[in-house]
């Protein structure tokens, strides 16, 4: 009887990643706190832990990537100001549009606390909530890394100077959009997600006028058995 012939076990090679290496341009100018504008944060002296994994090619990002990508996170590319800091525009090594949120420096979190607030964001996936595509840690920066939805706020829509009225049919369409996001996480995410701070500025809109909800972040996360309410982060985390 023949021997089976045993086929060896498949073994992936590693992906490798570059990083850039241009001189750093000054960091963005200083925090300015504003509850208003559309939106949308590496410590010492601790061990550094695993990178997380966000289910993209790439999930972390170095400093100097984020400051290519932003054009040195210049004014002509500043998407707007919120409570927790500024959010330009990028554009990636291969070609993706991206809004990177630098929050608000000075926040006691840790770098351990800060990955772990990131895992859960990065577990929410719905059509109607924008998505996370990675972070960095520098130093005392936090960034988060957002797909980038192109037609604006809600709020720009309806108050914008000089906008057209918008039709009833597409007042539906983001209104339907927006409650199935928000449903999303109030029932479905686990642990579920308590936005705390919905309102026209945090719907982002693509050229279809679909909803995308913003900034729904850590807020208040819940389980069944448990509630942690964290207040650290409200509303324009995430």
């Amino acid at each position: 009887m023949p021997k089976p012939i045993l086929t060896p076990p498949f073994v992936s090679s590693g992906q490798s990643s570059s990083s850039y290496a241009p001189a750093l341009p000054p960091p963005p100018p200083p925090f300015i706190n504003s509850s208003g504008g559309s939106g949308s944060n590496y410590s010492h002296g601790e061990p550094h832990p695993s990178p997380l994994s966000l289910g993209f090619v790439k999930s972390t990002f170095s400093y100097e990537e984020l400051v290519k990508a932003t054009d040195g996170f210049s004014d002509a590319n500043l998407l707007g100001v919120g409570g927790f800091g500024y959010v330009h525009r990028g554009i990636l090594p291969n070609g993706m549009e991206v809004a990177v949120k630098q929050l608000k420096v000075g926040s006691k979190q840790g770098e351990r606390e800060f990955q772990a607030e990131v895992e859960i964001i990065s577990r929410v996936h719905h059509k109607h909530l924008v998505s996370l595509v990675g972070y960095c840690i520098t130093g005392i920066r936090r960034l988060l890394v957002y797909e980038f939805v192109p037609n604006n706020t809600l709020e720009f829509h309806l108050h914008g100077v000089g906008r057209p009225t918008m039709g009833w049919s597409t007042r539906v369409r983001i209104a339907v959009g927006s409650a199935k996001g928000l449903a999303y996480l109030h029932e479905d995410c686990h642990p579920k997600i308590i936005h705390r701070d919905i309102k026209a500025a945090n719907i982002l809109l693509d050229f279809n006028f679909e909803a995308k909800v913003a900034d729904f972040g850590l807020a208040k996360i819940s389980s069944d058995i448990y509630t942690h309410v964290s207040t650290r982060v409200m509303g324009t985390f995430g």
